[in-house]
């Protein structure tokens, strides 16, 4: 076989031709190099960083190591470490390891290979500072860890490629901060090492493309695109004689889920939750007739019980796997021929990436099936299949980098060695998070690592940095480098906190992000009954009984909001009539009795209903912000109510729609919805809650203020939340403007808070909000109010009753002489 040529993406490139070593090894399975891999070869012998971006099955792993299995099998005297590469997960970066021992294997290559991470022994870790491997598989947090030592910049100095895979999933978060902050000191150990980017979905290129450049100005990278994969064969199980009105498990559908299980080799069935894992897992082993190997496999279960479920799977030993996100990246396994999606996948990208966890095989379609868990979940459903037809992502915004993060950045780098701050400034700056950053932040961040701050500088344990009279920056002691290595990493959970009656009995656990939305008076359902929130005092939430409706819904944690892309679909859909066709007969006329009986709510503004139930008065929105947005939302406008007189009495929020309750009828939409409630109004519920007092703790834990472990122990997360409560308040009552406190309040407003998308929304909407003033509750409105209570012991029947008012609701309409044709 003649040797195969390639041009990299770019003008002028030189052709790339693999040795006839590789091109054997590539005859000898049946294979032919993929243009992309020899692309990236291409750009490889060119000098040149590059960003792959090629669907699964496409051999991106292989394209992004070739070129130093080519390089390393032309030099095979060459020491040192050559390539490193970085995964997301630890799972992912062992099993690329174990599948590059093969090609290794079968050519005869004298490459070391191995992989490190927190999992790997302490001597094995020892030994590969000693003598590393040519090929070293880790983690964003083992290698910041490996820039810590004095020794680095020896261990490094050798380094010619370092691959990010599931660039996409990482670049979007804390981890990817501390990364990027990585790869700023590699080039100051290395300044001639090419970076390489792999990714299967991508919303942004450029954005990403930058992300990758070692470059100040964010060039310098070759962009190279494998040919698309077949497109997915995508549909969607609806069952035709029930749909439910709302709910999230799918139960309903299971028996049918289970057919498909049993047609299939290979089943991964993705949900959106942990519970809702726990529950589909078992619902499928009572339906397991045929005793089919089923395994669980999510983020709450032991790792050894994790990779003993992804060792059985890698063996072809199981037909299906109900996972969460935990299984969304990596793991390649040839075996899975469906993916079944149950619940509405919330984007478009997440979904793409799920899908391609079946059927690696470029030419053949991967087979996915969505099953909507309830009416609306179907409209969402068939907006993502038309996203994913039309080859449309979405992703996050971007954002500057992580304060909190440099801050530790900044610590792990004072343990290898002095610094001066003008370097380090510049340094950091060729992160692409943190390309613009200010010098007077970095000032800020500096002086916090270094003496804690005006507010902290008394404090002996709080000055980790000294500085010498030339200006160099050091650690303050050997203290100092033990307590970060033991806390490095932006992952901290979430703990739990006890649910109080007063300060004695427990009546249970209940997730922090809930509490940290409450103000006192807030009264909400726990346990089938209804609470008073009072207070949160060390590790528990203090209640008292409360009479009446709960004002704040029961937390839906861990489920991921609807992405803005999806939600611009969604809204469409339900603009045009025209696509009705397309969905089942039962949501068809759900939506003619809407518009019989209401209006349908329009692509550019918002639509809100007000109506009479029992004794109060409804209003619900259809905002279509996601979850996140929507509970922000009801805490303001229930404020907003209370000022204007209406009695606000609570409120509940799905991702379509959020429904308040209250004694009188609210008016003025536009008034209520006004832009200006972002303003002292969120600053007034923001101090009020205990969201500041959650989110500065995890930014304290992040910059090493409060240490996770200790030299010695392991804090308790009572200890943990103690400390930082203490330090939250002196920082409010002598330093508002400490870097901490800024970088909290930019956490709390992209995250749980959604600040900017709820702005967008209002701005939107300004001068294009709709209100109908109804007799009765309408169809759209059902679902949302069947949310109402869900915790609640009485809410079977409460459901029940609402679902029997709507169904009677759709038949009045059937039978009503002035009631328009459905579009079938």
């Amino acid at each position: 076989m003649s040797p195969v040529p390639a041009v990299a993406d770019r003008p002028g490139a030189t052709p790339a031709v693999l040795p006839k070593q590789f091109l054997d090894w590539f005859a000898g399975r049946g294979w032919a190099p993929h243009k992309h891999q020899l692309q990236m070869l291409a750009a490889a012998q060119a000098g040149q960083s590059a960003l792959l971006i090629a669907p699964t099955g496409g051999g991106k792993t292989l394209a992004g190591f070739l070129p130093s299995l080519v390089d390393l099998a032309a030099q095979p005297e060459g020491r040192g470490l050559h390539t490193l590469y970085i995964s997301p997960l630890k799972a992912l970066a062992v099993d690329i390891h174990r599948n590059l021992q093969q090609p290794i294997a079968e050519m005869g290559l004298p490459i070391a290979a191995e992989s490190r991470t927190g999992d790997t022994p302490q001597s094995k870790r020892q030994r590969q500072r000693r003598s590393p491997p040519q090929l070293l598989m880790t983690t964003p947090e083992s290698l910041a860890l490996l820039l810590s030592y004095t020794d680095a910049p020896n261990l490094f100095r050798r380094l010619r490629c370092v691959i990010v895979d599931e660039l996409h999933a990482i670049e979007e978060n804390k981890r990817g901060d501390l990364l990027s902050l990585a790869l700023a000191r590699l080039h100051v150990h290395a300044p001639h090492c090419r970076r390489v980017g792999l990714s299967a979905t991508v919303a942004d290129p450029d954005r990403l493309q930058r992300w990758i450049s070692p470059t100040a100005d964010g060039t310098g990278v070759a962009m190279v695109r494998g040919r698309d994969a077949a497109k997915p064969d995508l549909s969607i199980l609806v069952n035709e004689d029930h749909l439910p009105w709302s709910g999230h498990m799918g139960i309903f559908a299971l028996p049918k889920v289970y057919d498909l299980i049993q047609q299939a080799t290979t089943t991964l069935v993705f949900v959106n939750t942990r519970a809702q894992a726990e529950i589909i897992f078992q619902e499928l082993w009572r339906l397991n007739e045929a005793n089919l190997p089923i395994a669980l496999h999510h983020g709450s279960l032991s790792p050894e019980q994790r990779r003993k479920v992804e060792a059985v799977m890698s063996r072809g030993g199981l037909r299906a796997v109900v996972a969460t996100s935990s299984l969304d990246l990596g793991i390649d396994w040839a075996a899975v021929d469906l993916v079944v999606q149950i619940g509405a996948p919330k984007g478009s990208t997440r979904l793409l990436q799920r899908i391609g966890r079946s059927n690696h095989r470029l030419d053949e379609p991967s087979r996915a099936v969505l099953v909507p868990t309830n009416r609306f979940e179907v409209l969402e459903c068939r907006a993502a299949q038309a996203a994913v037809a039309a080859g449309t992502l979405d992703g996050l915004p971007p954002r500057p980098g992580a304060l909190d993060v440099l801050a530790q950045h900044i610590l792990g780098m004072a343990c290898s060695a002095p610094f001066d701050a003008d370097d380090m400034f510049a340094e950091v700056r060729r992160a692409a998070p943190y390309a613009r950053l200010p010098r007077r932040d970095f000032d800020d961040v500096l002086n916090f690592v270094a003496t804690g701050g005006y507010a902290l500088g008394g404090y002996e344990r709080y000055r980790r940095l000294k500085c010498d009279e030339a200006g160099a920056y050091s650690v303050a002691s050997p203290v100092m480098v033990r307590r970060y290595r033991m806390n490095v990493g932006t992952i901290v959970e979430t703990p739990m906190l006890k649910v109080r009656l007063g300060r004695g009995r427990v009546l249970g656990e209940i997730e922090e992000s809930f509490v940290a939305g409450l103000t006192p008076g807030d009264t909400f359902v726990f346990a089938g009954r209804t609470l008073r929130f009072e207070r949160v005092h060390e590790m528990s939430a203090e209640t008292s009984v409360a009479v009446g409706d709960a004002r704040v819904p029961a937390y839906n944690g861990g489920r991921f909001p609807l992405s803005t892309h999806l939600a611009d679909r969604v809204r469409a859909l339900l603009a045009d009539p025209r696509d009705w066709p397309f969905l089942p007969p039962l949501v068809r006329e759900w939506l003619e009795v809407q518009r019989w009986r209401s209006q349908l709510p329009s692509r550019d503004g918002l639509l809100v209903e007000t109506f009479p139930r029992g004794k109060k008065w409804f209003l619900v929105a259809y905002t279509f912000e996601g979850r996140n947005a929507h509970q922000t939302l009801g805490m303001l406008l229930t404020r907003r109510m209370e000022r204007a007189g209406f009695g606000p009495l609570g409120f509940v929020a799905t991702d379509y729609s959020i429904a308040v309750w209250s004694l009188h009828q609210a008016a003025d939409m536009d008034t209520l919805f006004d832009e200006d409630m972002l303003g002292d109004d969120l600053e007034a519920w923001m101090a009020e809650s205990s969201l500041l007092r959650r989110t500065f703790r995890n930014v304290a834990v992040i910059a090493g203020l409060i240490e996770r472990r200790h030299p010695g122990q392991q804090k308790t997360s009572r200890q943990v939340t103690f400390n930082s409560d203490l330090i939250y308040d002196v920082l409010r009552a002598h330093e508002p403007n400490h870097i901490l406190l800024r970088a909290t309040r930019a956490d709390a407003g992209a995250g749980l808070t959604d600040i900017r998308r709820l702005a967008g929304m209002l701005a939107r909407v300004r001068g294009r909000i709709t209100h109908r003033s109804l007799e009765r509750v309408s169809p759209l409105a059902v679902p949302v109010l069947l949310e109402v209570g869900k915790e609640s012991v009485y809410g079977a029947a409460v459901e029940d009753l609402l679902e029997e008012q709507a169904d009677d609701l759709v038949a009045e309409a059937m039978r009503g002489a002035d009631t328009p044709t459905l579009p079938l």
